[in-house]
């Protein structure tokens, strides 16, 4: 029998993220893995060329396209459901992680070495957990700013928890993204089609 391994990344697609909130723009697992793997290089890039860093962004990329994987089993749990109390958080958590190993056992044996550090939360290293960490809450900080410029006040909260979130982790590589690319989002398309490198910070 085949492995249904890719049959079920594909299936990314179907589960929506930001349950319980209206959203005037959905999203889905697979849309937000590829745009924290994006944000999640550009910080390990940055951490190098700008700050004398010296970790792997290709690596760290490929683990972030897959760090929510497991969700294909568990679903994307919203964070006032998850963090509702400590119980719930812990009993997630497991579930979570044997999501995980569900997952790598699909694979053939001799993929599984190849796959365990990008599927496996407690296969990863310390600079991948924090900057696929500090990208995925960088995409949950654009993804309410879009929102709330839509007019939706939903994600009101939501925005400034994570807006402190961001500031909390005293991240240098973060400022730097935020500083630098940030501020593009909240512009038109044909804002962005004029503006230049460099101005939509100032």
């Amino acid at each position: 029998m085949s492995s249904p391994f890719f049959a079920y990344l594909a299936r990314l697609r179907y589960i929506e993220r930001w349950g319980l909130k209206r959203n005037a723009m959905r999203e889905n697992v697979m849309e937000h893995s590829f745009e924290v793997a994006a944000i999640a290089h550009t910080l390990a890039s940055i951490r190098n060329q700008v700050f004398g860093g010296q970790v792997n962004a290709d690596q760290i990329a490929v683990a972030a396209l897959f760090h929510d994987a497991s969700e294909v089993f568990t679903g994307d749990l919203p964070s006032p459901v998850k963090y509702h109390s400590p119980a719930i958080r812990d009993a997630y958590k497991a579930i979570e992680a044997q999501a995980q190993i569900d997952l790598l056992s699909m694979l053939p044996a001799a993929l599984q070495p190849t796959y365990r550090p990008l599927l496996l939360d407690t296969a990863m290293s310390a600079d991948q957990h924090e900057l696929i960490k500090a990208a995925d809450t960088i995409a949950a900080c654009l993804k309410c700013r879009s929102e709330l410029l839509a007019g939706n006040n939903e994600f009101k909260v939501a925005a400034e928890d994570i807006e402190n979130r961001l500031q909390a982790l005293k991240s240098p590589e973060v400022d730097y993204f935020m500083r630098e690319f940030a501020p593009a989002f909240e512009l038109t398309l044909d804002e962005i089609c004029i503006s230049k490198p460099g101005q939509t910070g100032s």
